[in-house]
């Protein structure tokens, strides 16, 4: 029982790892493997939607330049297109798979999808199931999972590492499985496979405030660094403009929808300020919107802005926002009447494991996608509703070149087991407790919306001492599931602080008071090799 073996394992259970968990079923042997309960995870949490064009005076061209434009000069055209002109047919399958989105009444009796807009889209071309379209769709998938005779659900285990074969060569380095800590019964098991696939999303908790669950720590990047992956743009992290702040609520994120149906953001005297940043004001990219609020905030010594809907009707906040507007009366906030108080937080990592166009990595049947891979779809800043539509995109052509390559490849023969024959129990829990806490503040207070080199070498400094005690304490200790996250986020860290430093101009994303514009000529992808 020590060690299983799949033709695939899929390391994560959002969008991209059950949807290509469903399409490679008919045919293989798979596990999904989560670190909680099956549904948690950042897809669960996503409210606004997925963009794709379904409007007529809305166009492909049209999305691929949002996208592109958005990216601030870093996306693959090819990627993008790609990904763009395949949307349609990933909403088909979803609504195969029973996600209901709404729905809207024309004039002449007929009924189509209603379509919003968020911030960077010229359009409105976002499909969604009212305000928690990623529930929507998270729920389907795991429906349409538990039929399936063919895939086994390892809840409530995590991936300490790759297992690859032994060669110095990187050309023939090959992922021949993992090693999983079974949190419910205290073990670690070996799994082998003929396809190990990354689906494990961002890194938002490195980061002390983040829309982020849990989960989200950045493993499956940290995992493919230690195997040998190049890692690609881990300096572009998203920062959502507006989660909501109250000392009770915990990562709740407000939907961009809102911004597209009107909503202001607003200053406690009332008054507006996005025009003083930007043409489209509320509708600017995220990065815009979210370096806004963060210069108020500091400008003026505010704990937070104000975003306002109140001016809509009740009845249409209630139908097309009922998330929002349940969680925030359950905080005493009523938004039919009143604004909400918002501050940015973590949201998004726009780079990620180095994959192509099918999911694969540098190494050998290790394929990565999702937020967990950098495709060169994001480029500098990703554009609202586009993760989804990675997701789904991206699962269905790596499930392609996996069937494809099944009969290449023999399953792994006996893999060596763990051991942990050199360790103990842990009597210094507080050590992983300190270092989580302080990895965090310092991502925020020197890694944050706004940078400098000045900040951003202090972050190294503090990282690389927390680095070296994680190092010393996992080679003494038997692993804990707070300790392997803390491994891979003071990694994760490391990596976004190393690539931010390496960039001598403010992108998208990325900007630094040291180098306030943008370079001229061709821009680059900062690029680490381990």
């Amino acid at each position: 029982m020590n060690q299983l073996q799949y033709d695939a394992i899929i390391i994560g259970g959002g969008a991209a790892g059950l949807s290509l968990a469903l399409r490679l079923a008919e045919n293989a042997r798979i596990a999904v493997i989560t670190k909680g309960p099956l549904q948690e995870g950042a897809t669960l949490y996503a409210q606004g939607g997925i963009s794709v064009v379904f409007d007529a005076q809305d166009s492909i061209e049209s999305h691929i330049d949002d996208t592109q434009r958005a990216g601030a000069g870093l996306c693959d055209p090819e990627v993008v297109r790609y990904t763009v002109e395949h949307g349609r047919e990933a909403i088909d399958w979803l609504v195969a798979c029973g996600v209901s989105f709404t729905r809207e009444t024309r004039a002449d009796g007929s009924s189509d999808f209603h379509l919003t807009r968020e911030g960077g889209h010229s359009h409105r071309r976002v499909l969604h199931a009212a305000d928690a379209t990623g529930r929507a769709v998270e729920n389907s998938l795991i429906s349409q999972l538990k039929h399936h005779a063919n895939i086994d659900i390892l809840e409530n285990h995590l991936v300490i590492d790759l297992i690859t074969n032994n060669t110095v060569d990187p050309d023939k380095k090959r992922c021949l499985g993992c090693y999983v800590f079974d949190k419910t019964n205290d073990r670690v098991i070996t799994l082998a496979s003929r396809f190990t696939v990354l689906a494990t999303g961002g890194a938002g908790k490195v980061y002390l405030y983040t829309s982020n669950p849990d989960v989200s720590t950045g493993d499956g990047i940290a995992m493919a660094w230690r195997a040998g992956c190049r890692v690609a743009n881990m300096e572009f992290v998203q920062f959502h403009p507006t989660c909501l702040y109250h000392p009770k609520a915990k990562s709740f994120l407000i939907t961009e929808a809102l911004r597209g149906e009107g909503a202001q953001l607003k200053l406690p005297d009332g008054s507006r300020f996005m025009e003083r940043y930007h043409a489209q004001m509320e509708l600017a990219p995220r990065d815009v919107v979210a370096r806004a609020i963060d210069h108020e905030m500091k400008r003026l010594g505010i704990d937070c802005v104000y975003l306002d809907i109140s001016h809509q009707t009740p009845e249409f906040i209630k139908e097309h926002f009922p998330t929002v507007y349940s969680t925030c009366l359950e905080y005493g906030i009523d938004i039919t009447q009143e604004p909400i108080p918002v501050v940015p937080a973590a949201h998004y990592t726009c780079g990620g494991v180095m994959a192509d166009i099918q999911g694969r990595t540098d190494i050998s049947n290790l394929y990565a996608i999702g937020e967990t891979a950098f495709t060169g779809l994001h480029g500098a800043n990703r554009m609202a509703s586009n993760s989804l539509l990675e997701c789904l995109v991206f699962a269905k052509a790596a499930s392609h070149d996996i069937a494809e390559r099944f009969q290449e490849f023999p399953m792994p023969e006996s893999l060596p087991l763990w051991d942990e024959s050199r360790v103990i129990e842990s009597d210094e829990e507080v050590v992983v407790a300190h270092d989580w806490d302080e990895l965090r503040r310092v991502m925020w207070d020197y890694v944050g919306i706004v940078r400098t080199d000045r900040r951003l070498r202090r972050a190294m400094s503090r990282i690389q001492i927390l680095a070296h005690e994680v190092d010393d304490y996992y080679a003494h200790f038997e692993v804990s599931n707070d300790l392997l996250e803390l491994r891979n986020l003071v990694l994760v860290a490391e990596l976004i602080v190393r690539s931010a430093l390496s960039r001598k101009e403010s992108r998208g994303l990325h900007y630094t008071l040291d180098y306030p514009e943008q370079q001229t000529g061709t821009p680059q992808n900062t690029v680490l090799t381990p």
